[in-house]
């Protein structure tokens, strides 16, 4: 099974407003020196919390869709199109279609934590769009539940409208010790642990590891901790058009 394994030790690092937001990334940009490039439709991925608090500054995006995952506590958006700070909490989903440009400001509340994932698009279509946003909440989401496992679906099958080529993500919550996905062999999956340990191709991953499988029909989940919960993103191995990472030659395997 073609597996890559990123144990949060190996993930790139960062802080923002003096240290009072910190954050792992799975998927950095270069300047980060992660271990792994952009690869399919996802270009970043980054895991932040603070303890105490803190802000990111206003700052400009274009083209991309950057999607904000609240995981714990609360944190607050600033955007130049709203003009106004909006507040999200637990399991709150928000999305930015950045297109011809938007600036925004965020901050994290104390005890908080949150995903930000940056998806990329069709720039060449995305970047002559005016930019959109939209807040969902944690209530909206459809909750699949059967005896092996509650899955919350935030993308695909839901209201979250992207223009990125994203088939799903959801977050899942393990009831039974060994659970069987099957898989497509045109997709990749990319999963972060939530809470819990569990093994994958008879690797162990724990709390905030992160993993990819691509061209495989079939991967096995055995948990080690009752509960054990994944967040996974579904995409296509071939989005189909040059992504910006390929133009600018930074994807990655």
């Amino acid at each position: 099974m073609p597996v890559k394994i990123i144990p949060k030790e190996q993930q790139a690092q960062g802080a923002f407003d003096g240290g009072r937001i910190l954050e792992r990334k799975p998927i950095g940009f270069p300047q980060d020196k992660g271990i792994q490039r952009p690869y399919s439709t996802l270009f970043y991925w980054a895991h932040a919390w603070s303890d105490q608090g803190g802000l990111i500054g206003e700052h400009p995006h274009k083209g991309f869709e950057i999607m904000s995952f609240v995981l714990k506590g609360e944190i607050e958006h600033y955007d130049s199109k709203l003009k106004g700070w909006k507040k999200l909490r637990a399991g709150d989903v928000q999305i930015i279609r950045s297109g011809n440009g938007i600036t925004h400001a965020e901050k994290i509340n104390a005890g908080s934590s949150i995903f930000q994932i940056w998806f990329d698009p069709d720039l060449n279509k995305t970047m002559l769009q005016p930019a959109t946003y939209n807040d969902y909440k944690n209530e909206s989401f459809r909750i699949l539940e059967d005896k092996e496992s509650k899955t919350k679906v935030m993308v695909g099958g839901s209201q979250v409208s992207m223009e990125s080529k994203v088939d799903y993500i959801q977050e899942i919550t393990f009831k039974v010790q060994e659970k069987i996905f099957l898989l497509k062999e045109d997709s990749v999956y990319s999963f972060f642990i939530l809470e819990g340990s569990l093994e994958l191709d008879k690797q162990k991953m724990n709390q905030d590891d992160y993993a990819i499988v691509k061209e495989e029909t079939e991967m096995t989940f055995t948990s080690i901790e009752k509960n054990t919960r994944i967040f996974i993103v579904k995409t296509p191995l071939r989005p189909g058009f040059e992504t910006y990472s390929e133009m600018a030659g930074i994807s990655g395997n």
